[in-house]
Order: C-alpha cells, then sequence, then structure tokens
C-alpha cells in the first residue's frame, strides 16, 4: 500500500471542474491505487457551492456505478464533505470529512474562505475588527466537526500566508487552534495535510501551518494527505512537498483509507 491515492475530491457535482468519470480515469493513470470522492453536503443557507438534494442521490448513483465500471483497475470510495453547519444524513458513506467554511455570528453565516474581502468586512462589521475574535468562534466550531477526517484545519487563514489580515503566532490564535486539536484528538480523528489552496493559487503552503501540524504531532495526532482536488489534474497536487513537510515535523505514519483507515510507514 502506498501514498498513491487522494480521498478529498471535488466534481461537477458540486464546484468542482471535472466529472467523477475523468478523475477515476487520471487517477488510474497516475497509477492511484485508490480514490475517494467527497462532495460537499448540501447546505440550505447557500446552494451555490455544494451539492443540492437531487443531485446527491445522483452523485451517489454515480460514485457506485464507477465503481462497478472501474472496481477491477482502482478502488473507489464514496465520501462526503460534512460541513458544521450541515445536517443531512452520513449514514450513506464509506467515511466524512468535517470542515467550517461558515461562522454563524449574530444571524448571519460568514463565509470563511469565500475571499479576504468578505472576511475582513465581516470581522470588522461582526467582531469590531477583532479577528482573534473570530478565530476563537472558528476554531469552536472546528472542534464540533463530525466525520473521521477533520477537513483543512486552518481554512480560516487561508488569504493570510503573509500575515497581513491576522496574527497567527497571538496566544489567543494559537490556543483556541490547540484546544480543537485536543478535543478532535480524543475523538480519533484524522488531520488532513491539504494541498487544494496551493492548487489554486491561494497559498504556497499546505494546511495545516506548521506551527499546527507540530503541535497535532506533539499531542499524538494521526495525519493524512489529501489534495482537495477540484479537478482531475490535482489530484496528487505537491503530495510530495506535504510529505516533506509531515517528515519534518515529526511523523513517521501516514494514514490512508482501505474501507478502514490504516497506516503506513513514511
Amino acid at each position: 500500500m502506498s501514498l498513491k491515492c487522494n480521498f478529498h475530491t471535488h466534481t461537477t457535482f458540486c464546484d468542482g471542474r471535472s466529472t467523477p468519470e475523468e478523475v477515476v480515469i487520471s487517477a488510474i493513470e497516475k497509477g492511484f491505487w485508490a480514490i475517494g470522492f467527497s462532495g460537499h453536503m448540501y447546505t440550505p443557507f447557500d446552494e451555490s457551492y455544494c451539492m443540492s438534494k437531487e443531485g446527491t442521490a445522483e452523485y451517489i448513483k454515480e460514485i457506485r456505478r464507477l465503481r462497478n465500471v472501474y472496481g477491477d483497475r482502482i478502488k473507489i470510495f464514496l465520501g462526503i464533505e460534512a460541513d458544521y453547519c450541515s445536517d443531512e444524513d452520513i449514514s450513506p458513506y464509506d467515511y466524512t470529512i468535517g470542515s467550517v467554511h461558515y461562522v454563524l455570528k449574530n444571524g448571519e453565516y460568514i463565509p470563511v474562505d469565500e475571499t479576504a474581502e468578505i472576511q475582513i468586512d465581516a470581522v470588522n462589521r461582526l467582531y469590531n475588527g477583532d479577528f482573534l475574535a473570530f478565530a476563537e468562534d472558528y476554531f469552536a466550531c472546528v472542534s464540533n466537526v463530525n466525520g473521521e477526517i477533520v477537513g483543512h484545519l486552518d481554512l480560516i487563514s487561508k488569504f493570510n500566508e503573509d500575515g497581513s489580515i491576522f496574527d497567527e503566532t497571538a496566544p489567543r490564535y494559537v490556543s483556541a487552534a490547540e484546544n480543537a486539536i485536543i478535543k478532535l484528538i480524543s475523538r480519533d480523528m484524522i488531520f488532513e495535510i491539504n494541498t487544494g489552496a496551493m492548487s489554486r493559487g491561494y497559498r504556497k503552503t499546505p494546511y495545516p501551518s506548521e506551527k499546527l501540524l507540530r503541535i497535532i504531532r506533539e499531542k499524538g495526532g494521526k495525519i493524512m494527505i489529501n489534495s482537495d482536488a477540484h479537478k482531475a489534474s490535482n489530484i496528487d497536487f505537491a503530495f510530495d512537498e506535504a510529505l516533506a513537510l509531515a517528515k519534518r515535523c515529526g511523523f513517521t505514519e501516514i494514514y490512508v483509507f482501505d474501507g478502514a483507515f490504516k497506516k503506513i510507514n513514511i
């Protein structure tokens, strides 16, 4: 079993640019032994990025069809990315990625990762410009996500790689993130090293930051590597860099999914 696999994959059923079949073909061409799909679960307050209820049924049907067609060449898994604000049934899926794309404040859903301008405006209006208070609310939500995998732990930092919006070294920020990490580890959840923002040109490094990844390691957390691919060609984007980061932080094992989560040495 190798790292030639990816379990965070979006398609045209939500905000991806490739069909599931195009993704499967790309995975086979790249020598993958497994590919897992993770369409965005339906969220009624914002249908712009997620699967519709009808689309979700078609998504399930299509991934199962592809499993029948290509199952002798690659393992195909039916997953879901469930936002903290989603409340749909997760029982049909092989695994669930729990993530936070919105923070609810004063009755308003703040998009965490839409644009820097939207994030800054919302924090100025609803938090009196206190980004650390926003981060505390964000990580409180992250600590309560559902599933086996924690999606892009510090997505809140998407537009802040240069530190120009808020201070990721501030004690309040680090404490909020660490508290979430501890709670998620207590639930035996797996943290992904996520290269999705790199492939789309937003960042030069993966989620989570090296500082938070080192905290995960110190606290005994588990990790896996996912590309959060939104098109077929990116299913293994920057995996070498993600693996090097994991090793630099002291990890000696990576988890993959093969019907159950299994660790492999790196």
